[in-house]
């Protein structure tokens, strides 16, 4: 099915390369935070990298769950 092909072709390969950014913002925000423990502005720019990729790890894992639920629904069709 043409639908299951674009899935695996496309959009699973951007949902996990999109995990991998997010992580990485949050392993960077982590970082800084650590590096500039003696700076306030380094530690506040290092928490915001990380609440940033957590919200984006958290919008990935939604995606996942819809990208299941629409599968099921057209499978199901």
């Amino acid at each position: 099915m043409l639908i299951n092909r674009v899935v695996e072709v496309i959009v699973n390969p951007l949902i996990v390369l999109l995990f991998g950014v997010a992580l990485l913002v949050f392993v960077w925000g982590a970082f800084e935070f650590v590096m500039h423990a003696d700076s306030e502005e380094g530690k506040k720019t290092g928490a915001k990298h990380m609440l940033w990729g957590i919200v984006g790890l958290v919008i990935m894992v939604s995606v996942l769950g819809i990208q299941e639920i629409i599968e099921n629904t057209l499978k199901s069709l």
